[in-house]
């Protein structure tokens, strides 16, 4: 067969295989190179878009921002979240308890998750405690603003203010510290996934979660007939005791004169029991000749400690136990041996008595002087400090003048006091102290409010400590014993209410998401 012929045999049995152009086969093949190449070039061009997309979406912190680091009934917080909460209590933590903090070994220039936590369990670090902390306080507000929505607890123009004016207070500092916007201060603050959005609406959460708390408490009234039978129910808890009592050791010392250590036996504590004993029956034969208690301590003041109880509130003690006996009378006077502690008391008991005065209620402002630019020890400090105070009594009594010039009425001191009271903790409330009883305040201004000619609407200027406060008198309030039964039955309730509120808000963490906290 010729090629010719074969050719076409071929061509009619379909075999395409059968025969070829040699140039064909080369473009062909040439082709098929080109689309492996591209194929492959297309594949390196993903694989490179993608990774400059992760490192795009995670320089942003978009994953940080929305990873779910815990889940709090049925609800997911992401970590920019819950770095709200647990810069909130780190931080509150340390400005109120660093002390403490720092004798449990938190040190505050040292990753906390490198930190040992003495007070857990075995690999608990100090960011685990604090992590657990503001979980804690995010499920009591997941659970206050569930409840608050189910009550119909809205949000209010009051509640706005208060945002409006910590978001203004953020803003003021950041200005101050040199930052040129909120979200890069609050992310100094809270971490790189912070933005003013979400502070904002935490903040608000938590807001909310807080009026409606108070809320509940505030509620909270009792008649003076449920009060009365708190009280007969419990009046050790209420009562004070007037005493005297000198307590004289049993304990051997554990040096000898020289200032050596020594090892305690059991025949010098026997030995100083016997002495303890001797020595007290010995005051008491004297108290009882006529000799005063506190001349006694000092006469044996090696081994004897006066004490003039006034206001004492019940323990469980050998010595408060003896002194609320109910048949105890005035007068009355013993020995008694606290075998647990090795002492002997001698002890003379005076009276025993309800709070039966009036609590009252004061407004205030309080100007501080300034910071002086000397420091203590300086030439001109006394001089610079003198003027100092003089300017703000000039300053107390300049806004007191404003007032009597004006309006003169409560309402008008209450704004007067929002405007221009140190005072953080009562400024938000026009200056207002409510129910204060006996010793609570500095001296100063504790005598100026239980003044017996004290009555509504008077005014004056009172130097403490602190400063000079500008005073108004609002009136009288309730017995402090029935402040003290109430405040009882509150906690009582509200902590029943709470724990009721908040018994299935618990969370649960998401590890990828919590390494992002506190990051």
């Amino acid at each position: 067969m010729s090629a010719s012929n074969e050719k076409k045999a071929g061509q009619a049995r379909g075999d395409i295989t059968s025969w070829s152009n040699p140039k064909t086969a080369r473009e062909a093949e040439k082709r098929k190179e080109e689309r492996r190449s591209n194929i492959l070039y297309a594949t390196i061009g993903v694989v490179f878009l993608l990774v400059a997309i992760s490192v795009f979406v995670w320089k942003s912190n978009l994953i940080q921002k929305h990873a779910t680091a815990a889940t709090i009934h049925g609800e997911n917080y992401t970590a920019a979240e819950v770095n709200y909460y647990f810069t909130n209590v780190y931080q509150s933590f340390v400005s109120n308890n660093y002390s403490y903090l720092s004798y449990l070994g938190l040190s505050t220039s040292t990753p906390l998750r490198s930190q040992a936590y003495s007070g857990g369990s075995d690999g608990e670090t100090w960011f685990d405690y604090f992590l657990d902390q503001a979980l804690n306080q995010m499920s009591t507000v997941s659970a206050m603003n569930d409840a608050a929505a189910k009550d119909g607890f809205t949000w209010t123009d009051d509640l706005q203010s208060q945002l409006e004016s910590n978001v203004s207070s953020m803003e003021s500092s950041a200005t101050k510290y040199g930052y040129t916007s909120l979200d890069q201060y609050l992310k100094k603050i809270y971490g790189s996934t912070m933005t003013q959005t979400i502070y904002e609406a935490q903040l608000k959460r938590a807001l909310l979660a807080q009026a409606y708390s108070q809320n509940y408490e505030d509620n909270l009234t009792y008649t003076t007939a449920q009060l009365t039978d708190a009280y007969n129910e419990d009046p050790n808890s209420y009562d004070a005791v007037d005493y005297e009592s000198v307590l004289v050791t049993g304990t051997p010392a554990t040096t000898d004169s020289d200032g050596n250590t020594v090892d305690v036996t059991d025949a010098m504590k026997t030995e100083a029991l016997d002495t303890a004993k001797t020595t007290a029956n010995s005051i008491y034969a004297d108290y009882k000749g006529g000799k005063t208690l506190s001349a006694l301590a000092d006469e044996n003041k090696d081994t004897a400690t006066y004490t003039d109880g006034q206001g004492g509130s019940y323990s469980d003690s050998v010595l408060m136990n003896w002194l609320y006996d109910t048949t105890r009378a005035s007068g009355d006077s013993t020995v008694l041996f606290d075998e647990a502690n090795s002492n002997y008391y001698v002890v003379v008991f005076h009276k025993r008595y309800r709070y039966d005065y009036n609590t009252v209620d004061v407004r205030h402002i309080l100007i501080q002087p300034e910071t002086g630019t000397l420091t203590e020890g300086e030439d001109g400090y006394d001089a610079e400090q003198a003027t100092l105070k003089a300017d703000a009594k000039a300053k107390a009594e300049d806004l007191l003048s404003q007032w009597k010039s004006g309006a003169a009425t409560e309402d008008s001191f209450a704004a007067l006091a929002t405007e221009n009271s140190s005072d953080t903790g009562s400024t938000d409330n026009g200056g207002l102290y409510e129910q204060i009883y006996k010793g609570e305040m500095v001296t100063s201004f504790n005598d100026w409010c239980f003044d017996s000619s004290r009555k509504s609407g008077d005014t004056g200027v009172v130097e403490t400590d602190y400063g000079y406060h500008v005073m108004y008198f609002v009136g009288t309030d309730l017995p402090y014993w029935q402040v003290q039964v109430t405040n009882t039955l509150k906690n009582n309730d509200y902590t029943t209410w709470y724990t009721d509120l908040t018994k299935d808000y618990t969370a649960d963490q998401h590890s990828f998401g919590v390494q992002f906290v506190a990051v």
